[in-house]
């Protein structure tokens, strides 16, 4: 089969986004960087004059101009698009000192489709070296706003996945490729023609493919033909709005957000119904980016010219914690005013002002400045307050604001427009209790569903995980019965007759909070939830969890149960291979809420008290009782990780023992499990506690994963009723399949391998592509199922035993696949016909457990020190400790990994003796420079062993496939040969008949030992 090639593809791209009446202009005269800096000259030039006073930048001048716009990293480009007010200004000092400095508009967000805006197109861009030991490269399509590359897009044909094209862009920004002017880069797009995705600008390292996102249109089709996604995404305006309006930048994670389609679907419904006058809510299910979609509503309806501020209202315990964090992260660089602080006047000045801003504020604020209104009903002030024309936007809009709160906001602010947003929208079936007038659901309150994205959508998105349930009981039929005897006096005879749910009823409080119940779930998290947690995972990529609890006075038995258990003195042990694994696990906090006057508010103190000098010998903190906030939101970044400090092992928190807090508005990706010793609770409690754990992570993370210990046969219809409510007729499809299912699927699939390769020997005699392609098929999808099922509580070891399966024989079968994916790649063309048999050619295999640590950590790592170096936020101590942390891991990495390991210990050497040199440097790509240098070295010093062309011998290297015996680009190699300065550098060399055979063999060893480990993960 012969596929379309990728220059064609660029063509009818081009073709598509340049034909009938289009606002991109084909530019295929720009191919160089000088030439793309001399574009922008002449536009900075055109859209200044009058600020230039129509003298052009001189080159001394435009060098100015050169320097501020070849950022460090893609988020300080955003940050300067991002402007003041939309609007991106360069500085330059005129060479006339009269003139002094002058600001030029590179970019204006507020001119889309038309004013100082201009679109071009270009391709095969000729990225140059950027060191002696890095090469030209060639891109595909980009995309120019105003002279700056904005969208990059990588093609490739449909003979490979559009993975490839990400894996293309992952190796430009690792070599440093995406520098000077296309440093300003935004977006990137990949497809290989049937399959198109979409991602924000990052840096190496920190391009997670997790969120590649496909579009789909408002109807929630989806748009895969990369022709399809020209039209609807990149097309003018589409295209500049998605750099322009939908994105956001997060200050804390220091990276750039590309709002998903439904995010940007619900943003056009909500200013389409302002259009109208009309309110509604939006049902976006928990997980989904919610609250981030609900700024930017608020943002972007500052868009529309009959709005005059937007007023966002959040719960103030969020607006405390959590939310307030995103909100401050978000608005670092844009027109948005969180009001934190207890002064009602500076919320006054803001309503009163004629600036069109967000103001992210409080109901209670709001109740204070309505209770300064009385008695100054005539004041042309308040008279102003009350006449602006306002949208109120509401997170969580059953938890921020009550009916008759908002019936109250809303008489006394007459010309307001009100949108919620909920994960768990309120409906008849589980309406509100009948007060007067009020209303009783979401509808009632807000208006029209503007637009609903439910958990089955989310997940068929890839937007959110799945739920895999378990509901678990720490008592058996026998201890149950005998329970209910001594509770009842014996007076219950019919036990045995009754429905399982009816028998739970009859259970007492008291039951669950008894020490040898506590003690058996805290045996399950600590020694049976191994895999839930991810123990097999690298150091620091392991999953953390939640444990719900009925009361406070729970939670503290749990926590100093836990305690007892980490320190020997408990019944309870923690096994070895859990100590083998993680000698610290658990690390355990809790939070709960602290009260000054109710019955046991000082006993809660005191055992607060304790926890916190707990933690802060674990963590090196100096947390005291009235610094509980700063504690809280310590706790909250520490389980979450999404900050680079948190992404080690020493900062993290394992499990947090909780009551009602972090179970609505806390997102942390790194969060997998829910443990719940409680009472089932209300269908939208349910569902927004269980969305804790189901945000995209990593491959590993395959469920959010809930484990209940109270009550199973009614905590299971309790699920099924709320998951009925909440999933638009995907109850089914949102849960993991049950531990039978999975079983059966895992056996299939075991069985499937077995016939195909039931031995080692086996596998040596497959030689045909297709018989390979089917052993690498069913080896992936025994990987899969093998790793899904290790997440059920009813696996053991024995279960592996019972199939022959040991972490030696799973090394063995994944040393054989590794080959057979080399030699597949080298056997397979354009031409491969064999289209019935896919395989993801880039699947890791997750079975085997990884117990070296990845070289990334440990870069990591560095990066960390050389950052607390400059921020000072981190105490000697703690620094040593890292520093000491990391010596250690490369000692164990140069047991696994030689080459590697040296090669990092070596960079390390360097930044400890100057670390002046590297304070601004990212330890990734240095590290990627390292290896070109170091492979570059091999290259030199083989070539001129013998005497063969350097750049032909980097080409055959750089197509190495170790599985097959003849390589690319060989023959060229040989024919550069000069066969008498071979024979004189080498006193045992062979001779010209024996000479191609004897390169070959080197060739393939030094390859092996010198150069495959520097690119092994």
């Amino acid at each position: 089969m012969r596929f379309t090639a990728e220059e064609a593809m660029e063509r009818s791209l081009i073709d598509e986004l340049t034909k009938n009446v289009s606002q991109w202009t084909y530019r295929d005269d720009l191919r160089t960087e000088d030439d793309l800096w001399e574009n922008l000259r002449h536009k900075l030039n055109m859209n200044n004059k009058a600020v230039l006073d129509d003298v052009p930048l001189s080159d001394k001048e435009f060098e100015q101009v050169k320097n501020e716009l070849s950022f460090p990293n893609f988020y300080r480009a955003a940050e300067f698009l991002a402007g003041e007010n939309g609007i991106a200004n360069v500085r330059v000092v005129r060479d006339d000192p009269r003139v002094g400095e002058i600001r030029l508009m590179a970019m204006n967000n507020r001119d889309i489709a038309g004013g100082s805006s201009s679109y071009e197109i270009i391709n095969q861009y000729q990225a140059s070296k950027t060191s002696s030991t890095d090469r030209n490269r060639i891109f595909d399509v980009t995309l120019l706003i105003n002279g700056l590359p904005m969208i990059h897009i990588e093609l490739k044909n449909r003979s490979t996945s559009y993975m490839d094209a990400f894996r293309q862009i992952d190796k430009y920004s690792g070599e440093g490729k995406f520098k000077g002017i296309f440093s300003s880069i935004q977006m990137f797009v990949v497809t290989n023609g049937v399959d198109t995705r979409y991602i924000a600008a990052a840096q190496k390292g920190k391009l997670n493919s997790k969120f590649l996102t496909r579009w789909v249109d408002e109807n929630n089709k989806p748009v895969n033909n990369y022709l399809d996604f020209a039209k609807d995404v990149l097309s003018i305006p589409q295209a500049h709005k998605m750099i322009g309006q939908y994105s956001v930048l997060d200050s804390e994670r220091r990276s750039i957000i590309l709002l998903r389609p439904y995010q940007i679907h619900a943003i056009e419904a909500v200013q389409e119904a302002s259009k109208l006058h009309e309110s509604g809510y939006v049902w976006h299910t928990t997980g989904s980016g919610k609250t981030l979609t609900s700024y930017k509503v608020a943002r972007n309806l500052l868009l529309m010219n009959s709005i005059e501020k937007t007023i966002f209202i959040v719960d103030r315990v969020d607006l405390d914690q959590q939310t307030g964090d995103s909100f401050k992260s978000y608005s670092a660089t844009d027109v948005v005013s969180i009001d934190d602080t207890d002064n009602v006047n500076d919320l006054i000045k803001k309503l009163y002002s004629k600036d069109k801003t967000v103001i992210v504020t409080t109901i209670q604020k709001l109740n204070h400045v309505m209770r300064r209104y009385e008695g100054n009903e005539d004041s042309p002030k308040w008279k102003s307050i009350r006449g602006k024309k306002l949208a109120f936007v509401v997170d969580e809009c059953h938890r921020a604001i009550s009916p008759k709160r908002q019936m109250e906001i809303e008489k006394f602010f007459r010309e307001s427009l009100w949108y919620g947003f909920t994960g768990t929208p309120i409906f008849e079936e589980n309406a509100k209790e009948v007060f007067a007038d009020l209303p009783r659901t979401t509808e009632e309150q807000y208006g029209d569903c503007l637009h609903k994205y439910t958990v089955k959508e989310a997940i068929h998105d890839k937007a959110v995980l799945g739920f895999q349930i378990e509901y678990k009981s720490t008592f058996t039929e026998d201890e149950l019965r005998d329970h209910v005897d001594r509770q009842y006096n014996g007076t219950i005879t019919d036990f045995d007759d009754l429905e399982p749910v009816e028998q739970e009823e009859l259970i007492k409080k008291e039951a669950f909070e008894t020490i040898g119940h506590k003690l058996t779930v805290i045996d399950q998290i600590v020694n049976k939830s191994r895999h839930k947690f991810g123990m097999h995972n690298e150091i620091g990529k392991q999953y953390s969890a939640i444990l719900t609890t009925s009361s406070i006075a729970s939670a503290q038995d749990y926590y100093r149960l836990f305690r007892k258990v980490i320190n020997d003195e408990s019944e309870v042990k923690i096994s070895e291979q859990v100590k083998k694994r993680l000698p610290d696990f658990p690390k355990v906090a809790i939070t709960y809420s602290i009260s000054e006057n109710e019955e046991h508010s000082f006993k809660n103190q005191e055992y607060m008290k304790e926890s916190m000098e707990d933690y802060n010998e674990m963590f090196g903190t100096n947390f005291t009782l009235d610094q509980i906030g700063a504690y809280n939101r310590d706790v909250n970044h520490r389980l979450a990780r999404k900050q680079d400090k948190y992404k080690f092992r020493e900062e993290q928190l394992d499990l947090v023992i909780v009551v009602d807090r972090l179970l609505t508005g806390f997102d942390a990706p790194s969060l997998a499990i829910l443990f719940m010793d409680c009472y089932p609770m209300p269908p939208h409690h349910l569902i927004q506690a269980f969305s804790r754990t189901n945000r995209l992570y990593d491959e590993g993370k395959k469920y959010g994963q809930i484990m209940t210990f109270r009550t199973p046969y009614t905590f299971e219809e309790k699920v099924k009723e709320a998951l009925f409510l909440y999933s638009n007729g995907g109850e089914s499809f949102v849960q993991a399949p049950k531990w039978e299912e999975a079983f059966d699927s895992f056996k299939e699939a075991f069985d499937e391998l077995m016939h195909i390769a039931p031995n080692l020997e086996s596998i040596d005699l497959l030689t045909e592509i297709t018989s390979k392609k089917m052993f690498a098929k069913a080896f992936q999808a025994f990987d899969k199922k093998f790793q899904e099922l290790q997440v059920y509580s009813d696996y053991t070891e024995e279960i592996a035993e019972q199939f022959g399966i040991t972490n030696e024989k799973l090394e063995d079968y994944t040393a054989k696949y590794n080959n057979i994916i080399e030699e597949i790649k080298a056997e397979s063309g354009e031409d491969d016909e064999d289209d019935d048999i896919i395989i993801d050619i880039a699947y890791e295999i997750n079975s085997v457990s990884k117990d070296t640590v990845n070289h990334e950590y440990i870069l990591g790592l560095i990066q960390s020190v050389m950052e607390s170096r400059i921020t000072q936020d981190e105490s000697k101590e703690r620094v040593e400790a890292k520093q000491s942390e990391i010596e250690s891991y490369i000692s164990d990495l140069k047991q696994s990994n030689e080459k590697l390991g040296y090669l990092v210990e070596e960079l390390w050497k360097n930044i400890k003796q100057n670390p002046e040199k590297y304070d601004k440097e990212d330890v990734l790509i240095l590290f990627e420079q390292l290896k070109e240098e170091e492979k570059e070295s091999v290259v030199k010093n083989f070539a001129y062993k013998y005497a063969v062309d350097e750049n032909d011998l980097m080409f055959v290297v750089d197509n190495f496939k170790v599985s097959s015996d003849n390589q690319l680009g060989e023959n060229d190699l040989i024919k550069s040969r000069d066969y008498q300065a071979y024979k004189s550098r080498n006193e045992d060399a062979v001779k010209p008949m024996k000479y191609r055979r004897k390169l070959k063999e080197n060739l393939k060893d030094v390859y092996i030992k010198e150069i495959a480990p520097l690119y092994e993960r």
